[in-house]
């Protein structure tokens, strides 16, 4: 149509020119005869056709305007333009051209063209171009309830809802004939809408493909950071076990064997008799710690029964009381009981230490997804060699997704070890969001 506009301008002036050439030869050879005529008639030809050609300008103009001027989009030609875009993988211009044609076509305040992106409608393209895109609704009903939606056709691939077309009139009422308009652009795009649709869930499953790699890698960090924690306080406990009490029943064996080497010294089998029984109690000592080192290594009870009666077993052994409450309703993962038993187990142990003080209390409890413990001492030690102490249980629980607060509120001091209830990846964000993501709780030592 444009090639016909161009090509019509010059070939009608040639026209006028053609005709007023054709008339002044007729009347001169009419006029002043033939003769006359053929050397006049091409002067005063020309001076006939150049105004005659300036005064039809306007008329060409108008003519060859109408022949270039492009055909008003219908539905139709829209659809078929969105479907070669499509073709051509550019779905940027493919979807506002849809929402154009809503909004021209129904004289509509903002038109809008939905994508079904996993469980959420996103909106993809609208009409005007000004208006913002990307906002997300969580079901039709929603959308449907939505202020600015008076009309909406769902686009359905099977039974499960692909896309949704949208149209707002500010107050003025939907007439049948946008019903009709909204229906056969669905209608018509509804192939189309359903690639686009399947395309865009395909591109969120690589998102979010690739967003639980690097979680799976990061969970493995953190694992990695939890047995070299583990290590390191199996590493720590086995050297205090073993160097003073190793060393202690070494010189009373030792002691002994002198005492009987020397055969000038008539006490000297009692003195060995000496030796030998410390030497025992050494030994008994040894391996009474060794058997408490295993049973935090691997303690049986953690595993029948759970961290209560795990912590009920080390507040036994120690000097000071400890009042221990409370129980999560249900058993836990294996990694989650253990994170908090260790980390419970360690400041117990430390605050307990010494006896003749008030009583040490202890809180298990679950709240939502998070299981915590809670430990009050009302006459604590230096709550900075506390913090020090329990480093290692803080990048314990920090591996896991918790993490271990501690407070002094000037006399009375309070520790709260926390854990999710189950293990879940750190993540991170595909525009959706975050799910899997643990809310801030104030983790870390404050």
């Amino acid at each position: 149509m444009r090639t016909a506009g161009r090509l019509a301008r010059p070939v009608l002036l040639g026209g006028v020119v053609a005709v007023v050439l054709a008339v002044v030869a007729a009347l001169g050879a009419l006029l002043a005869g033939p003769a006359l005529a053929t050397v006049v008639g091409p002067f005063v030809a020309a001076a006939v056709a150049v105004p005659a050609a300036r005064a039809a300008r306007p008329w060409a103009d108008r003519v060859a305007g109408r022949l270039g001027r492009r055909p008003a989009p219908t539905p139709y030609t829209v659809l078929a333009d969105t479907a070669a875009r499509v073709r051509e993988g550019s779905l940027t211009d493919a979807l506002p051209g849809l929402a154009r044609v809503l909004g021209e076509g129904t004289g509509a305040e903002r038109a809008v063209v939905w994508l079904v992106v996993g469980d959420v409608l996103v909106a993809e393209a609208a009409f005007p171009p000004d208006q913002e895109t990307g906002e997300r609704v969580a079901s039709l009903g929603a959308l449907l309830a939505r202020p600015g939606v008076d009309h909406a056709v769902p686009v359905l691939d099977g039974e499960r809802l692909r896309a949704v077309l949208t149209i707002g009139k500010a107050g003025r009422p939907v007439t049948a004939g946008d019903r009709r308009l909204v229906r056969d652009v669905a209608g018509g795009a509804h192939l189309v809408l359903q690639g686009v649709a399947r395309g865009a869930e395909l591109a969120a499953r690589v998102r979010r493909v690739d967003e639980l790699a690097a979680e799976t890698a990061a969970s493995r960090r953190r694992l990695e950071v939890a047995r070299e924690v583990e290590r390191r306080r199996l590493v720590t406990e086995l050297q205090g076990a073993t160097a003073d009490r190793l060393a202690a029943f070494r010189q009373s064996i030792t002691d002994a064997a002198e005492a009987l080497e020397d055969a000038e010294d008539e006490d000297g089998p009692e003195m060995a008799r000496h030796h030998v029984g410390e030497a025992r109690e050494r030994l008994t000592e040894l391996i009474d710690r060794f058997r408490v080192i295993a049973r935090g290594v691997h303690p049986a009870v953690l595993r029948e029964q759970g961290p209560r009666s795990a912590l009920e077993e080390v507040i036994a052994d120690l000097p000071r009381p400890v009042h221990l409450s409370g129980r999560p309703a249900e058993r836990l993962p294996w990694e989650i009981e253990s994170g908090l038993y260790y980390a419970a187990a360690s400041a117990i142990s430390l605050l307990a230490a010494r006896g003749g003080r008030p009583p040490l209390e202890v809180h298990l409890d679950r709240h939502g997804d998070v299981v915590e413990v809670r430990v009050t001492d009302d006459d604590p030690d230096d709550a900075e060699e506390l913090r020090e102490a329990l480093a290692d249980d803080v990048d314990r629980l920090a591996a896991l997704g918790g993490a271990l607060d501690l407070v002094d509120h000037g006399g009375r001091l309070e520790l709260r070890a926390w854990l999710p209830d189950r293990l879940r990846p750190v993540v991170l964000d595909t525009g959706e969001r975050r799910r899997g993501a643990e809310p801030d709780r104030g983790g870390g030592v404050a």
